[in-house]
This record gives C-alpha cells, sequence and structure tokens, in this order.
C-alpha cells in the first residue's frame, strides 16, 4: 500500500500543477491581472497552503515553536532548491517588479523576523503586524497591475478575446485552480507520509526524517508547480511562486500561528543564530542574481541547488552530532561563504559594467 500511495501522491503533484498553471494563467487573463501578480498572490498563497495547514495545527497543539522551524526550512527550500531545479531546467527570466519590490520586500520581512525574534519570542501583536501587512501587500500589488500601462492593458484584451473570455471560462479556470490545489495538498500529504513510513522500515531516525522529508513536503506543491511552470514556458508563475510563497510563509503563516497561542512563538538563541541568518542570507542572494541580465541561468541554478544540498547535509550531520561537523563548519565558514561572497560581487559587479557601458 505505501508504494500505492507514493506513485499516487507524485500522479496527483503532477496532475494538480498541470491544473493549477494552466488554470492560473488564464484566470490572470479574465481577471485583467498580469500571470506575475497570480503567480504572487493565488498560486504561492495556494501552494503555501501545506505549510499553513501544520503550522497552525502545530500552534493549536501548544507546538507554535515548530511553525518557526517549518517556516524558515520552506523558505530556504524555495530558494534554493526549487528555484535552482527550475533553472537547471529551463533558464528562468526575472521581471522588473520581482526585481524591484517583491524580492526587496522578502529580503526587508526576513530582517524583520529577526528583529522581531531578538527578544525571544514572536508575539501576537507581532504576529497582527504581519497579517495586516500581507493585506497591504496583497492589495497594492493587484491594485497596482490592474493600473497597468495601456500597451499592456490592450495586450492583456487580446489575450482575453483568445480565451473566449466568458462567465463559463471564468468558471471553469477558477474549477482548474481549486481542482489543482486540493490534487496538490492531497498529492504531497500521500507522498510524504508513504515515505516516512519508507524510511523509518530503513532505519531512518525520526530527527532525521523530520529535517528531510517532513520540511520538503510542505514545500512540493510550490516545487512541482514551479517545474511544471518552467516547462510551460510560464516563467512568471515560476519565479512568482517561489517568492510569493516566501512572502505569506512570513506574512500569513507565521503571522497567523503566533496570534492563536497566548504567549505566541518561543524562538531559542540557536535558532536567532543560524537558522535566521542563513534564510536572511539566501533570501539577499537573489538580488545580485536576478539583476543580472533579469534571469537565473543554469549556472546560478546548479549553484542554488548545490548550497541546499551543502545545508541539508550540515543540519543533518550537525543533529546526530557526526564527527566530521566541526571540518565541515571550517569548510563553510573559510572556503565556501567567501567564495559565495565573491561569486555574487562578480555577478553584480558585471551587471555594473553592463549597464554603464557607454553606447557606440
Amino acid at each position: 500500500m505505501n508504494i500505492i500511495y507514493f506513485l499516487l501522491g507524485l500522479i496527483l503533484l503532477v496532475i494538480g500543477a498541470e491544473f493549477l498553471v494552466r488554470g492560473a494563467s488564464r484566470l490572470s487573463f479574465a481577471l485583467g491581472i498580469s500571470p506575475l501578480v497570480i503567480g504572487l498572490t493565488v498560486v504561492a498563497f495556494g501552494t503555501s497552503s501545506p505549510e499553513l495547514a501544520v503550522s497552525v495545527i502545530s500552534a493549536i497543539d501548544g507546538k507554535a515553536g515548530l511553525s518557526l522551524g517549518n517556516v524558515v526550512g520552506s523558505n530556504i527550500f524555495n530558494i534554493l532548491f526549487i528555484l535552482g531545479i527550475s533553472a537547471m531546467i529551463i533558464p528562468l527570466s526575472v521581471a522588473q517588479q520581482i526585481i524591484r519590490f517583491d524580492v526587496p520586500i522578502m529580503i526587508g520581512l526576513s530582517f524583520l523576523l529577526l528583529i522581531v525574534s531578538l527578544d525571544g519570542n514572536i508575539s501576537r501583536i507581532d504576529g497582527i503586524i504581519f497579517i495586516l501587512g500581507l493585506l497591504l501587500y496583497t492589495f497594492y500589488i493587484i491594485n497596482k497591475s490592474r493600473s497597468e500601462s495601456k500597451n499592456a492593458k490592450e495586450e492583456i484584451q487580446t489575450e482575453r478575446i483568445e480565451t473566449k473570455n466568458g462567465s463559463w471560462e471564468w468558471i471553469k479556470n477558477s474549477g482548474l485552480v481549486i481542482s489543482g490545489l486540493i490534487l496538490l495538498v492531497v498529492g504531497s500529504e500521500w507522498l510524504v507520509d508513504s515515505s516516512i513510513t519508507f524510511a523509518k522500515m530503513l532505519g531512518v531516525s525520526e530527527i532525521v526524517i523530520g529535517l528531510t522529508i517532513v520540511a520538503v513536503g510542505t514545500s512540493l506543491p510550490e516545487l512541482v508547480t514551479s517545474i511544471v511552470a518552467s516547462i510551460k514556458g510560464e516563467r512568471d508563475i515560476a519565479v512568482g511562486n517561489v517568492i510569493g510563497s516566501n512572502i505569506f510563509n512570513i506574512m500569513g503563516v507565521l503571522g497567523l500561528s503566533s496570534i492563536i497561542p497566548e504567549s505566541g512563538i518561543a524562538v531559542s538563541p540557536s535558532f536567532i543564530g543560524f537558522d535566521l541568518p542563513i534564510m536572511i542570507a539566501v533570501a539577499f542572494s537573489c538580488l545580485p542574481i536576478f539583476i543580472s541580465g533579469g534571469r537565473i541561468s543554469r549556472f546560478e541554478g546548479f549553484l542554488f541547488f548545490g548550497y541546499y544540498i551543502m545545508y541539508t547535509t550540515y543540519l543533518v550531520l550537525k543533529v546526530t552530532g557526526h564527527d566530521k561537523l566541526e571540518k565541515i563548519n571550517s569548510l563553510v565558514i573559510y572556503y565556501v561563504l567567501p567564495l559565495t561572497v565573491v561569486t555574487l560581487l562578480v555577478i553584480s559587479f558585471q551587471e555594473y559594467k553592463k549597464r554603464i557601458k557607454p553606447i557606440g
């Protein structure tokens, strides 16, 4: 039965992502807003529903701390693994709106999360502020999209005519989006449950399972959706889904989770000293890479992917107390981090030279 659930989970994920991407791209034109905004809102918020469900249930059960780990782990996975894999398949173009507005918002929220955590607690007041911020962000980008230039509106109108936009088409595409989200959630749950069973049969510890299968499992909808979107050429949805999910995870998932318990969410010193700075560094790394030609190349995709494998390996070794951990710490501090900084500076400098190069 585990094999059947595993295979069915994979099938549901693929079908759900196909429905979601197809319905979302068509729905964007029916609503008169860009596919990028649909990716940043409807698709991103929808694919983050597993994170929301896990975090809210954890908060209700008195385990609010799991919500924070779920959000931070998912945000790191979304950028390094999902964007990495998607760009390795097909280089991704990045819209100027994401570079100029959404990525800075994501970076700012990551810093804000660290700041509100410095006292060791994310309070209900902090959660309310995050929720209000999410409402303001969503209203702003939708309103901004509706106020596009005349040419963009004419382009959208053309697409709306081509897709025979009407009440039936609107209902059908909305149905595709809803069906896709349901299939993604069910598929990811079946896949995660069966994978945990397999891991236990192989003697893998629950801690390692939690750090890998469960953490990755809640981000499976984002992963499959972004891969399918990139293959289908809907690259705005592929990138917008990831950035929008990270923004929603902090403001929506963490905001709601911190409101439920009266005492808020306790934040450990080790989390403040390691996990949150890693999430900030990962968020910040998007800016120079996105700016470089407005795209994520295959090389940059491999770079992201490699860093996620390294990060996961480090976590597993840390939890299991492996004797090689000290050597890996030295490798990361004295080799990997400096090399990363140099790489990002070179990418930024090359883009700067291109922009100031005189014409002719």
